[in-house]
């Protein structure tokens, strides 16, 4: 079997941390603990995940960043190392990832974009993309979770800080159902697209050669009786701009179970099937190979 790095695992305690979002999403709103990731990812190959912030109270960031450094620490678990939560936005931010920069156990930072609260255009902002530029210097990732009609932002982005290494979330949260072309979004959705705007957005992306693709996160899109050919068209047109040697998989677990009858083994099974035509090495670099170099795990 195909060994995996999950690049993309959520763990969280509500009985230690606050999330807010949770309040939009009760399906999720209980613990989720290493115990219930191994337990959903049994028999599936997982050998090592990356922890992916799950955006806490802004208070509470450091906190989180803290327990992740001792999480990474044990010998128990397969989290062995974590993109943080962060707000590149605030004048405080140098600091705060000085802080953690230089433990090994951290590869990254993240802040979701997509929240109603961020307008477009927020990451272009001269604070944010000069501590964007910051976390190059100091050798760490940024991850791009927006709206997917903001894309064409976050490939200004990436432009303006060349020397910072970009992972673009979730196929760019990409509908889809949209770029299969089977049906729009409302109009008024905050993630409605075309399916012409994301493929062009994400060829940008593509063309700058600090970017990477995480292939996660679209099954949570899922509608009733999906299959793998619902997501195929969204997989494939990301393998084919950013290429197998700048892509890695993310499981996106426990946000994978809310599409209709989505889990992590259904995601797992679909994304094998899909990429099943693909030649041994290319299948190894998407689930294991480019983590282990994007990432320098040993």
């Amino acid at each position: 079997m195909q060994p995996i790095i999950d690049t993309h695992q959520h763990l969280w305690d509500i009985q230690k941390f606050r999330l807010p979002w949770l309040a939009g999403a009760p399906a999720l709103a209980r613990n989720h603990l290493t115990r219930d990731y191994l337990a959903a990812t049994a028999g599936l190959g997982v050998v090592k995940a990356i922890y992916m912030e799950v955006d806490v109270a802004p208070e509470q960031q450091a906190d989180e960043a803290d327990a992740l450094i001792e999480l990474c620490a044990q010998a128990d678990t397969p989290t062995v190392a974590a993109v943080i939560s962060g707000r590149p936005g605030s004048p405080d931010f140098g600091a705060y990832i000085r802080r953690y920069a230089q433990h090994p156990a951290i590869v990254g930072v993240r802040q979701v974009l997509h929240v109603p609260a961020t307008p477009q255009g927020y990451c272009l902002t001269p604070q944010f993309v000069e501590n964007i530029q910051l976390l190059g210097a100091l050798g760490l990732s940024f991850d791009i979770c927006m709206r997917p009609g903001d894309l064409g932002d976050g490939v200004e982005l990436a432009r303006r800080c060349p020397n910072t290494r970009f992972v673009v979330d979730h196929c760019g949260n990409g509908n889809p159902y949209v770029i299969a072309g089977s049906e729009p979004l409302p109009a008024d959705d905050p993630f409605a697209h075309s399916r012409e705007q994301w493929m062009d957005d994400m060829a940008a992306l593509a063309s700058l050669p600090n970017t990477i693709a995480k292939i996660s996160g679209i099954i949570a899109s899922t509608r009733p009786g999906w299959t793998a050919d619902d997501l195929a068209p969204t997989v494939n047109h990301c393998l084919d701009v950013f290429g197998f040697d700048r892509v890695v998989f993310g499981g996106d677990w426990p946000v994978c179970n809310l599409g209709t009858g989505s889990s992590y083994a259904g995601w797992v099974t679909a994304l094998r099937s899909i990429v099943a035509d693909r030649s041994p090495k290319e299948q190894a670099a998407l689930f294991h190979d480019n983590a282990v170099a994007f990432y320098g795990l040993e």
